[in-house]
């Protein structure tokens, strides 16, 4: 069924390709008025054309030219026309989803003959912003000291950093944004994470929409962020760098390792290349981009212990305890990656009003995660691989002066794994497993260790040996196909349609390796019949339409759409909550319409009022709705997805100023407010006394509120300084989030109360800002600075071991700088430029996660109680045994100490 889909949508790809285009939201448009600089008369018949291409438009009767399906970039527009100076207005800046106005005045020329040039301006503020967007260019991208889009985000107003690096966009959660590349989604259906993972040096523009986002885009509730990556020129250009660098921190009682200085702990080497490819008159471009990135991390363990050793109690003698100390003692680092992303991209223009894009995104990753409990047996960490393959084909077509239509079609593929050691066959050879593939003839490595050498003398110490047995794999396959109609059907009135339809497929297996000394004497693989083996295989797919029309008035700009979306999971439930595992049904198909609104109103010419409005629905990631596909009763309470879920839905209000207050300063404040409902949850259902399970149902909800500031003080060729500082309070409360705060009791029907309380993730006070000096291309200096306050946790009463109000407490303040330095010397051929990065300039000991009975991660009280002191003084009389002190120490708890890389990069 997989493989007919797909050769069906891009069947009725192939096959429309040649009268259609597409593009939604990666566009943006040019348009403005056209007047008599000595009468201020209208000019009608003016030809505007962007300089070195084929797109333009001629002035009506009312002096007005608009110009359409204009690709996100810096372009320079002629103005001439019969009996008029021709004048260039360069540096024109055209970001998707908006209009970029271009007014001019044209003088007779009679008065000069030589062709005025003067420089656009990049305005302060936006008419047509009617929801809360920010745009960020390549220019703006390299010259702050980041390395991945995650770090572009995170400055932005409303966007907030979770505790484990989620990203949060106005107190939603991280499954709640929406990413796409080219206006493709790169989204794992699974969990909602990324597919693919894009360098920065390919990006020619960042959309991030944190507000009321318009009709055609669907299923996310916070926010949508589109990465739009370059294309190449008519003439060859390229560059590379390398920079390499290590931590230098002063917090050695915390990090382990970190004084020993390695120049080339992480390494960089990144590289693009592009142009117009050879004998083709310019008409087929390309463009690629490359970054290889070799990171050995900063936590690090000791190979004190083998996977093989254990710990040995003499039956016959308590006091006789042994550790066995087989390793080599080596340093090993326990949070290493290796990544890799590639992006390439060809376009051809067969004819003046035809454009192709093909688009290919490639990532690959092989890491590992700090595991505390692993710290001096390394060996037995697991190693996760996962890479993601993102193919895309554009048409672009344009029908007449105002109307164009546009078809693409997509295939993503994204695959991870995780486990310590990889199946082998029966010659004993590695095997690349995949969910779904037959086990025939496929083993579990001799090395995994019987279970009892996982085991530790003492709670409160590191592990002596044993294996990590779990098998984890993951694959998905999406296919998409959507259709858009753009039309300028009057200067005032930009009408959108477009339809979508996406067929994923998702592959799981899951299973623990079991080996013992009685049972299963070499390592066995379960039987997918048992507990510990889940398989699955799901084909769910999606339908949507739009119809949005973007109305420009002198006095008002008018954004309004309506949403359908069409969701089927195409799964069994369980409708009977008193029969979880029986009388099975087919999932009911979803029918949901989105209505959106924005309303501009300029004040004044510098000053702009905005209102917006929008119903917001999005599916749950789908493996709560396949867990335990099978039902299986796994243990007293078992755990099972519900494939009936509703969408989720949010209900958003937004009102915002922005206001220009000189020619390089201008302000934008917004408040906002969300009413979530139907989100995600895990009750639990007492069918009896002695019999329950937890399935996972439509039942938390959220309300959250909140102000976003931003001051903006542009950097002019001229100038020297460039500022902007963004704030966010909000205030993200819903009800608890645990298993235990929902209960649904069958027999009495008495269900839990809910209690409003902060969300994990509710950041009350959020401070960015960045500080630019400098000439660009010549010398410049960075500074990006962030304040926040802690996020909550759920303290607990110590001496009675009594948790208290959820997230009533605050972690500690968190504060963070960054440097970037970069000095360029410009050569006839190339121009090369040396830098320095430096992150966490201060080596500031931020902690991301604390203990509950201090608020801390310095200390815990739980280190006064008599395990752990017993455990201090096992560890002065067993050698090898290590201390509860050192236990407590958990360097996984704070961010990452200072960081100082040095690199180099041509361009040419």
């Amino acid at each position: 069924m997989k493989k007919l889909f797909t050769i069906f949508l891009f069947t009725i790809f192939i096959t429309t390709i040649s009268i259609s285009e597409l593009l939604a939201g990666v566009t943006g448009k040019i348009a403005g008025k056209v007047t008599d600089a000595s009468t201020g008369e209208p000019l009608i018949g003016i030809n505007v054309i962007i300089e070195g291409t084929t797109m333009g438009a001629a002035t009506g009767i009312d002096g007005n030219y608009i110009i359409n399906n204009v690709e996100p970039g810096n372009y320079n527009l002629i103005f001439s026309g019969v009996g008029y100076q021709k004048k260039i207005v360069t540096n024109v800046r055209v970001s998707s989803d908006f209009t970029t106005r271009i007014d001019v005045q044209l003088s007779s020329e009679a008065i000069g003959l030589e062709t005025v040039v003067v420089e656009a301006k990049r305005p302060l503020v936006r008419k047509d912003l009617t929801s809360s967007h920010t745009v960020i260019d390549n220019t703006q991208i390299e010259a702050l000291p980041v390395e991945s889009i995650d770090q572009l985000l995170v400055l932005q107003a409303g966007i907030t950093k979770g505790a484990g690096g989620e990203l949060h966009i106005r107190g939603g959660r991280s499954t709640e944004i929406a990413y796409n590349v080219n206006g493709v989604s790169s989204v794992n259906p699974y969990d909602f994470g990324r597919t693919v993972q894009i360098s920065t040096n390919a990006i020619q523009e960042l959309s991030v929409v944190s507000g009321t986002f318009n009709a055609e885009y669907g299923n996310a509730l916070s926010g949508v962020v589109n990465a739009i990556t370059k294309e190449g020129g008519n003439k060859y250009s390229g560059s590379l760098s390398y920079y390499t660098g290590d931590y230098f921190s002063s917090h050695k009682n915390i990090f382990f390792n970190i004084g020993d200085i390695n120049p080339i702990n992480n390494q960089v080497l990144e590289g693009t290349f592009g142009g117009p490819l050879p004998f083709t008159d310019n008409s087929v471009t390309f463009f690629f981009s490359g970054r290889y990135n070799n990171d050995k991390g900063f936590l690090y363990g000791q190979r004190q212990h083998t996977i093989f050793d254990s710990v040995y109690r003499n039956p016959n003698n308590p006091s006789d305890i042994r550790l066995s100390l087989t390793g080599d003692n080596s340093i090993v680092s326990m949070n290493p990656s290796e990544d890799l992303n590639l992006t390439g991209k060809f376009t051809v223009k067969p004819f003046t009003a035809m454009k192709i894009n093909y688009d290919v995104v490639y990532s690959n990753s092989n890491y590992q995660t700090y595991n505390h409990e692993l710290k001096y047996v390394p060996d037995a960490n697991y190693n996760r691989y996962e890479w993601g393959l993102l193919n895309s084909l554009e048409v672009r077509q344009a029908i007449g002066s105002n109307t164009f239509y546009s078809l693409k079609g997509a295939y993503n593929i994204y695959d991870f794994k995780r486990y310590l050691f990889p199946l082998i066959d029966a010659a004993g050879n590695e095997v690349s497993f995949r969910p779904g593939m037959s086990l025939d003839g496929l083993r579990p490595d001799p090395r995994y260790q019987p279970s009892h050498k996982s085991f530790k003398l003492t709670p409160y110490t590191f592990r002596s040996g044993g294996t990590s047995n779990e098998h984890f794999y993951q694959r998905s396959y999406a296919s998409e196909l959507k259709f858009d109609l753009t039309s300028q059907v009057s200067n005032e009135h930009e009408v959108k349609f477009g339809l979508r339809g996406k067929y994923d497929v998702l592959d799981y297996q899951y299973f623990t390796i079991f080996r013992d000394t009685t049972t299963y004497l070499q390592p066995t693989i379960p039987d997918t019949n048992t507990l510990y083996h889940d398989i699955y295989s799901r084909e769910p797919y999606q339908f949507s339409a739009y119809l949005q029309d973007k109305m420009e008035y002198t006095n008002m700009i008018l954004n309004v759409g309506l949403r359908f979306d069409y969701l089927n999971p195409k799964a069994k439930y369980a409708p009977d909550i008193f029969n979880p595992t029986s009388g099975l049904v087919d999932a009911e198909p979803k029918s949901i319409f989105s209505p959106r609104i924005g309303i501009s109103f300029p004040i004044t010419d510098q000053g702009i009022i905005h209102f917006s409005y929008g119903h917001f629905y999005q599916l749950p990631p789908y493996r709560y709705l396949y867990t335990n596909p099978n039902f299986k009763k796994s243990g007293s309470t078992p755990t099972y997805g519900n494939a009936n879920l509703n969408p989720e839905k949010t209900v958003t209000y937004e009102m915002g100023l922005q206001q220009q207050l000189t020619e390089t300063v201008a302000f934008n404040i917004t408040g906002f407010y969300k009413d979530v409902r139907d989100l995600l949850a895990l009750q639990e259902i007492r069918i009896s006394t002695s019999e329950s399970y937890f399935k996972y149902v439509n039942k938390d909800y959220a309300n959250i509120k909140g102000i976003t500031f931003s001051l903006t003080k542009r950097k002019l060729p001229d100038d020297l300084f460039g500022a902007s500082l963004d704030y966010t309070f909000q205030v993200a409360e819903g009800n608890e989030t645990g298993a235990s705060s929902f209960f649904l009791d069958l027999s009495s029907g008495r269900q839990s109360e809910k209690i409003p309380v902060p969300l994990d993730w509710d950041q009350t006070h959020t401070l960015n800002g960045s500080i630019t000096f400098g000439n660009y291309k010549d010398w410049v200096v960075t500074l990006v600075g962030t304040l926040n306050t802690g996020l909550p946790y759920t303290p607990i009463l110590f001496e009675r071991e009594i948790y208290l109000k959820t997230n009533s407490e605050r972690k500690p303040l968190q504060t963070n700088v960054d440097l970037l330095i970069e000095k360029t010397f410009d050569f006839e051929v190339a121009a090369v430029t040396l830098f320095v990065k430096v992150f966490n300039l201060f080596d500031t000991l931020n902690e991301s996660f604390v203990y509950d009975d201090t608020g801390r991660a310095t200390y815990t009280l739980e280190s006064t109680k008599g395990g752990p002191q017993e455990t201090n003084r096992l560890s002065q009389i067993i050698p090898g045994l290590k201390s509860a002190n050192e236990y407590f120490t958990r360097p996984q708890y704070y961010s990452a100490p200072r960081e100082v890389r040095l690199g180099l990069s041509i361009e040419y």
